[in-house]
Order: C-alpha cells, then structure tokens, then sequence
C-alpha cells in the first residue's frame, strides 16, 4: 500500500524564548525568487545541488521507492562498516524505527535503515526544540558514491553570512507558494542560498516550555528588500537536508534543515545549528570529522 507523503511539520519560531510562538503548521515548498523562476526556471538550484560538495545528501522514501521527496539526510561517513545518516528527528514519528524509509545514495543505491538514533533533547514539539531536532540513522551497508565524508563545522556563524541548504523538497516560488507543476522533473535535489538574519544560541539549563533555542534562521525577501538571485526557504522534503557554509575555500556542514513559518516572501527556515549538537554526536560516532 502506498503510504501518504509526510510533510515536515513547522513551527514558526519567534525568534526569542520570551517572545510568543505561532501555532505549528505543514511544510510547503522549496521556494524560490520569482524573478530567478521567470528568468530561468529551477536550473541554477539544481545545478548547485549537483555540485560535487553535497554529494552525501541522501533522498528518503516511504512509500518503497515509488517518491523519494518523502524527507532528505546527509550521509555523516562509515563506521563498523556501515553508512550513517544525518537527518531531523521529526522525519520519524513517536514509535517508528529506522527502516521506516528507503535511502537512496548519490548514485541510485538503495539502502535501509537498522538503527535510529534520536537527540535526547529532542521532544517532538517543533515550536519549542527545533534547535535538538536531529537525528542519525545506520544503513545496512557502507555508502560509496558520496566521495570523502563531509566536514562538519564546530566554529559559530554570523548574522550576515551566507549559508546553501540542500534537500529533496518540492517547488515554488515567493509569490505563488507551492505549485504541484514545480515538481518536474521528479526526484532532483534542489539547493539554495540564503542570509542568515537570526541566531538564537541554546538556553541552558534548558526550559521545559519555552524555546531551548540553538538554531539559524533565514528570511525570503522579495528583490525590493534585498532578495537575491539564488535566495529560497525551505519546504516539505527539504526536512533533515544540510545547510553548508564556505571556511577558507572548503564547504562545511553547519546545520541541520528542520523548520519553518511558510512557503511565500517574509516566510522563515530554521535550521539546527551543528556546534549546540556536536557533544550528541561525538557520543555517537566518536570519528565524526569537524573543523573550526
């Protein structure tokens, strides 16, 4: 029986722990400047996709290969002789195990899930722990297309800076919002580039209810207030994908793709940032390989 798509469920983070949070609402679309859409379609975000840096993204499927826009991950590298992926911890509802998808490799192998690993901090809201909302799956083989595993980046991010985000999501554009005629061609990775406008560092010790904080955020702005060629949000699929930030010439991973308030201009990504992670992570694969 084919299952139903999942959507990431986003919450739409205020941007501080005091401040109110509106209620969470469904993943839409990869969303794109329209002034890029009427120029040139998607192509430039697919040809950025397919740049050689984000090779270890890994396409999720529940539905035994038929879609593979189901959620998004990143192969972190082999250990004990079997691949391990990063991805976000709401892709797995309260209860579902690992091989509740097929992972499909950079090159079209399909692999399948034998152990899930959750954040302990992690709690299934998406309004208050998307900072914690990660998570790390072991396949049942190595992964070797992806080329050398990904550098993981430790150091802090600036309001300002620019960061790519990669996954398998659906399309749309700023206007418009998702559009089902975006999706063609099926089964692309997609990337786009944003400014980061927001940090929240993680709140220690964390809250039971308020924002535990530890995440980026960025912004889709309309090219009348700044919004670049290559700008876009993230979306449904896009749910585990990476964000990437350029150190000294190398493409670093720096975050983990989780959140957001809507698929249309003045609408937020969150994404959990990789440093507040990092002690999580060591405890799991101690060879993980980051940098400053």
């Amino acid at each position: 029986m084919k299952l139903s798509r999942r959507r990431a469920l986003l919450g739409a983070l205020a941007g501080a722990s005091s401040a109110p949070l509106l209620p969470s609402r469904p993943a839409d679309a990869v969303v794109i400047m329209d002034s890029t859409w009427r120029a040139e379609g998607f192509r430039p975000h697919i040809a950025l996709a397919r740049q050689p840096q984000f090779a270890p993204l890994i396409a999720f499927s529940e539905d035994d290969g038929e879609e593979w826009d189901d959620a998004s991950g990143t192969w972190l590298g082999n250990f004990g002789g079997v691949g391990y992926v990063l991805t976000a911890g709401h892709c797995f509802k309260s209860g579902e195990p690992a091989d509740q998808y097929l992972y499909r490799t950079n090159s079209g192998e399909v692999r399948e899930g034998t152990r899930l690993f959750m954040h302990p901090l992690y709690n299934g809201d998406g309004d208050t722990r998307s900072g914690y909302d990660v998570a790390i799956v072991a396949l049942d083989d190595e992964v070797t297309d992806a080329g050398p595993p990904p550098l993981l980046y430790g150091g802090e991010v600036r309001e300002g800076e620019r960061i790519v985000f990669v996954g398998f999501g659906s399309r749309g554009t700023g206007t418009k919002g998702e559009q089902s005629d975006f999706d063609e061609p099926l089964n692309n990775k997609t990337a786009a580039e944003n400014t980061v406008d927001r940090i929240m560092m993680p709140v220690l010790p964390v809250p039971a209810e308020d924002d535990a904080g530890n995440w980026l955020r960025i912004t889709l702005r309309p090219d009348s207030d700044g919004g670049k060629r290559m700008d876009g949000i993230l979306g449904g699929g896009d749910s585990g994908g990476s964000a990437w930030i350029q150190r000294g010439g190398r493409w670093l991973v720096v975050g983990v793709n989780v959140t957001g308030s809507g698929d249309k201009y003045g609408d937020h990504s969150y994404f959990t940032r990789l440093p507040g992670v990092r002690p999580w992570l060591n405890t799991i694969l101690p060879g993980l390989r980051f940098t400053q």
